[in-house]
C-alpha cells in the first residue's frame, strides 16, 4: 500500500504545481488548436486522395494531432526533472523513504491527466467542423495514446537525470522530435510519401500509434493494425518505465 500512497501524494504535488505555471496549460491547449485552424485548410484540396479515403480531412488529421499531443506531453516531462535537479528537490527527496517508482509514476500520471483533458477538449472543438465521433473507438485510442505518453515521458525523465543540465537534454529531445514526427505520418499520412519513407516509418513506434488511432477514430474497434499498435507500444512503455526507474534509483541513491 505504501507505493500507492506515495504515487498518490506525488501525483497531487505535480498536479497542483501545474497551476503555478499556467502558461504551460495555455500553450498545451493553444498549439493543437493552431494546427487545426491553420493546417487543416491546406489539406482540403487533397481530400479524397491517398490517405484520405473518406474525403474528410479532420477524420484523418485529428488523430495524428492527438498523437502529437501525447508525444509532446511525454517528451517535455524531462524539463520538470531538470528544474527539480537545479532547485535541489532531487537532493532532498533522496533522504526520504519515498518509493523510487512513485517518484517516476506520480508526475507521469499527473501529466497524463492533463493530456487526456486537453485531448477531450480538442475533440469537442473539432466536432462542429466535421470530425465524426465514435465513442468506443476513441476510448480504446485513449489507452494507446496513454502508452505513447508514458513511453516518452519515461524516456524523457531518464535522459534528464543522465544529462543533468538543460542544454544537453534539450539537444537530445529536440534532435529526435522532427524525425519521429515526420516518420509517424502525423501531419500527412505516409501513404503520400515514397516507398523508402514508408519502409523507414515502420521502425518508428509512433507510426503504429497514428495508424491505429486513425482506424479507431473511424469506428473500427479491432484489426491487425490496431493489434500492432498495442503489441508495439505496451512492451516499449514497460521497458521505458523499468529503465527510467533504474536511472532514478541510481540518481538519488
Amino acid at each position: 500500500m505504501k507505493p500507492l500512497r506515495d504515487i498518490a501524494l506525488l501525483y497531487r504535488r505535480s498536479f497542483i504545481q501545474t497551476f503555478r505555471v499556467p502558461v504551460w496549460l495555455v500553450i498545451s491547449f493553444s498549439t493543437p488548436l493552431l494546427y487545426l485552424a491553420l493546417f487543416t485548410p491546406l489539406l482540403k484540396p487533397i481530400a479524397g486522395g491517398p490517405g484520405f479515403p473518406n474525403g474528410n480531412v479532420l477524420d484523418v488529421f485529428l488523430p495524428g494531432i492527438l498523437a502529437l499531443m501525447a508525444f509532446m506531453s511525454g517528451a517535455s516531462a524531462g524539463f520538470s526533472t531538470i528544474f527539480e535537479l537545479q532547485a535541489g528537490y532531487t537532493e532532498r527527496i533522496r533522504v526520504t523513504p519515498a518509493s523510487r517508482l512513485a517518484l517516476l509514476i506520480g508526475p507521469i500520471l499527473s501529466s497524463l491527466t492533463w493530456t487526456s483533458f486537453f485531448i477531450t477538449m480538442i475533440i469537442i472543438v473539432a466536432v462542429p467542423f466535421g470530425f465524426h465521433i465514435h465513442i468506443a473507438g476513441l476510448l480504446i485510442a485513449y489507452v494507446l495514446l496513454a502508452l505513447l505518453m508514458v513511453l516518452f515521458a519515461s524516456f524523457s525523465i531518464a535522459v534528464a537525470l543522465l544529462t543533468k543540465e538543460i542544454n544537453s537534454f534539450a539537444a537530445v529531445v529536440n534532435g529526435i522530435n522532427l524525425p519521429l514526427l515526420l516518420l509517424a505520418g502525423i501531419m500527412l499520412p505516409l501513404e503520400l510519401g515514397p516507398s523508402w519513407m514508408r519502409a523507414i516509418g515502420h521502425f518508428n513506434p509512433m507510426y503504429y500509434v497514428v495508424e491505429a488511432d486513425r482506424l479507431l477514430a473511424a469506428g473500427q474497434l479491432w484489426n491487425a493494425t490496431i493489434a500492432e499498435g498495442f503489441l508495439v507500444m505496451a512492451p516499449l512503455a514497460g521497458v521505458a518505465v523499468v529503465w527510467a526507474t533504474w536511472v532514478y534509483r541510481r540518481a538519488i541513491a
